[in-house]
């Protein structure tokens, strides 16, 4: 498909299953779902809901880098939590990660994550590369 590029890089984990860690079509890239897995281990890390938000971010930190994107190039996030009640601790740390950038974002809570973590996160982004 022309125009279609797949997002692949060592700083964030592997892929646990049939998709790529994000997609590039058109100039935008679509990552897809980062939970708090630890790159190098590809385990889930330690830690409450703030510590694993912290490992999403990073990882898709590492994932827009590869697309040659920054947070500001952030269009559409959506968070999905296991707990609701997770909401304040994932805001307080999602927007002081953002910083000024303020993406449209879509928050829920789900029955279930991936390997048993607390919150998954996806981003829509401008990609520069």
């Amino acid at each position: 498909m022309a125009g279609y590029k797949t997002v692949q890089t060592p700083d964030a984990p592997a892929a646990i299953g049939p998709y790529s860690q994000g997609t590039i079509y058109n100039g935008l890239l679509y990552t897809a779902g980062q939970i708090a897995l630890d790159p190098a281990s590809g385990t889930v890390i330690d830690g409450d809901v703030a510590a694993q938000t912290e490992r999403v971010l990073a990882n898709l930190a590492a994932i827009l880098k590869a697309a040659g994107a920054t947070w500001s190039d952030v269009l559409k996030t959506t968070v999905f939590l296991r707990h609701m009640s997770d909401f304040p601790v994932v805001n307080e740390v999602y927007g002081r990660v953002f910083g000024a950038a303020r993406p449209a974002r879509s928050t829920v809570e789900v029955g279930g994550l991936p390997r048993g973590v607390l919150v998954e996160i996806d981003a829509i982004a401008i990609a520069k590369s």
